[in-house]
Order: C-alpha cells, then sequence, then structure tokens
C-alpha cells in the first residue's frame, strides 16, 4: 500500500515524532494510523527504558502559581544536557507537569507521573515523558515537587533563570518583601527559616565537631563549652534564615527585614537543578558514537 503524503502528516501532528519514523511505522502497518500510533508509543517507552539508567542532572525548575496568591508549586524536571533544557519541546512539557502539580490531587512523584499531562486527556505525564524522550533521544525525570497553600498569608516565588526556583509562605507584608525574602533565599539557600527548626541531630553533630576541634588546640577544658556555645550560635545565624544578614542590606538580618515589614516567614522552598546527583563523567568522542549507533 502506498503512503501518502497526508497520512505522514497526521500521523506526525498527532505524535510529534519526525517524518522518516512516521513513514517508517506507516509502511510497517500498511497506513493503518492507530495501529501505527499504538507501536509508536511501544516503541517509545523500550527507548525511555533503555535511556533510564543515563544520568538526568540538568533541566530547568519550574513555578506556576493561583491568580489570588494563595497557592503555588515548583517543580524540577531533569534531562541530559542545557541544549535540551532549552528546547520548546522539553519546556512546554515541565510547564504541563507543573500545572498539574499545582492542581493539589496528589502528594508524591509517582502519583504525578500517573495525572494526565494536560485535563481531559488520556495521555499521562509519564507516557508523554516516555514519548518525548523517544524523540528527542535523551532521559528526562520529573524529579521533584513542592505545592504550597496558605490560608491566612501568601505564596511568593522567585526564579533565577531556569535553574533555581524559591517559593515562600508569608504572613504581613507586602509584594516587595514577598519578593526580597524569596530572592535571599535563592541567593543564600538557608537550611531552614530558623533555630527551632533545624534537626536536633544536626545540631549535635556540629556541637560534638566544634568540642572536639577545641580540645584538640589545647584549649582549656573550663572554657571548651563557652566556645561551642558561641561557634553553635555563628552556625545557626549561617544556615538559618532569619539569622542571615540580608543580602541587599548586610547591616541588617533578616529576622529585622521581617519585622520591620511585620510579616512573618511559615516556609519555604527552594530548588536548584542537578543538586545532589553526581553527574557521570563522559568520553566525548564515546557519547557521540553512542548516539551516532542510536543507544
Amino acid at each position: 500500500m502506498a503512503i501518502t503524503a497526508s497520512q505522514v502528516k497526521e500521523l506526525r501532528e498527532r505524535t510529534g515524532s519526525g517524518m522518516m519514523e512516521c513513514k517508517k511505522a506507516l509502511v510497517e502497518t500498511n497506513g493503518d494510523i492507530e495501529t501505527a500510533i499504538e507501536n509508536m508509543r511501544k516503541s517509545g517507552q523500550a527507548k525511555a527504558a533503555k535511556k533510564a539508567g543515563r544520568t538526568a542532572a540538568d533541566g530547568l525548575i519550574v513555578i506556576t502559581a493561583s491568580a489570588d496568591g494563595k497557592q503555588a508549586a515548583i517543580v524540577e524536571v531533569n534531562c541530559e544536557t542545557d541544549f535540551v533544557a532549552k528546547d520548546e519541546n522539553f519546556t512546554s512539557f515541565a510547564n504541563a507537569v507543573a500545572e498539574r502539580a499545582l492542581a493539589g490531587e496528589v502528594a508524591d512523584v509517582d502519583a504525578l507521573l500517573n495525572q494526565p499531562l494536560h485535563e481531559g486527556e488520556e495521555t499521562t505525564i509519564n507516557t508523554a515523558r516516555e514519548a518525548l524522550i523517544s524523540k528527542i533521544g535523551e532521559n528526562m525525570n520529573v524529579r521533584r515537587f513542592a505545592r504550597f497553600e496558605s490560608a491566612n498569608g501568601t505564596i511568593v516565588s522567585y526564579r533565577h533563570g531556569v535553574r533555581i526556583g524559591v517559593i515562600v509562605e508569608i504572613e504581613g507584608g507586602d509584594a516587595a518583601l514577598g519578593k526580597d525574602v524569596a530572592m535571599h533565599v535563592a541567593a543564600t539557600n538557608p537550611l531552614c527559616v530558623d533555630a527551632n527548626d533545624v534537626p536536633a541531630e544536626t545540631l549535635e553533630k556540629e556541637r560534638n565537631i566544634y568540642k572536639a576541634q577545641a580540645l584538640e588546640s589545647g584549649k582549656p577544658e573550663n572554657i571548651v563549652d563557652k566556645i561551642v556555645d558561641g561557634r553553635v550560635r555563628k552556625y545557626l545565624a549561617e544556615i538559618t534564615l532569619l539569622g542571615q544578614p540580608f543580602v541587599k542590606d548586610p547591616d541588617i538580618t533578616v529576622e529585622k527585614l521581617l519585622a520591620d515589614g511585620n510579616a512573618k516567614v511559615v516556609r519555604f522552598q527552594r530548588f536548584e537543578v542537578g543538586e545532589g546527583i553526581e553527574k557521570k563523567v563522559e568520553n566525548f568522542a564515546e557519547e557521540v558514537m553512542a548516539q551516532v549507533r542510536g543507544e
């Protein structure tokens, strides 16, 4: 059966795949478009599985929020290279994932992957991800997301380029103050809001380290505790949002900034692309040959 240009065009529009791949699929199914789509989906899943072991440490952070400022979601979607991170198909997929995360119907990534990519569609996020892997040729993952909803305050956000994003739940203050706090979190990466949020085991670990260092340096035992207390205070000032000097005015702390604005930070979430992922070092020549071989 001769395959017509209109059949290839329809299959391309419905799958987003390349012309030659569509023509080949139609030839194999004697022009049956529905069967061709089914076979291409199966093939895409196979290709996605093959690429699943490859490290996806690049990508982008997407933030989406409700118009009333009461809800926001932040999502990290990964790919292998910054080139693909700029691809329109990839960014469109990531934006759609963020919209589904904002909908608030799921609690974890596995459940999110099983949601429809767009409301009312049958195609799930995971199916769309596998199809995109097949089309673009890189491994891709929806790594994590967070969703905030505030009853008494607002959710503010800040994104630095496409690689760092922050959402903050804040009560009181104004939009400018909220934006300043979100930018500060993006710049300094605090561990938590205040000292009360620092895990007890983390604090105890640091205290033991400081004590061992003080004793090793020959400090008298009767002043070791004072030295340790001082270093713990300094540590807390460095890792807590409220204790840090405000990036736009280091003469005041964020705590003072918020007090002056009659505001309170309830919580925040900061994502940076690829943080914590061990990126595999590839031999460039081997990587090129692998792409040529279609691996």
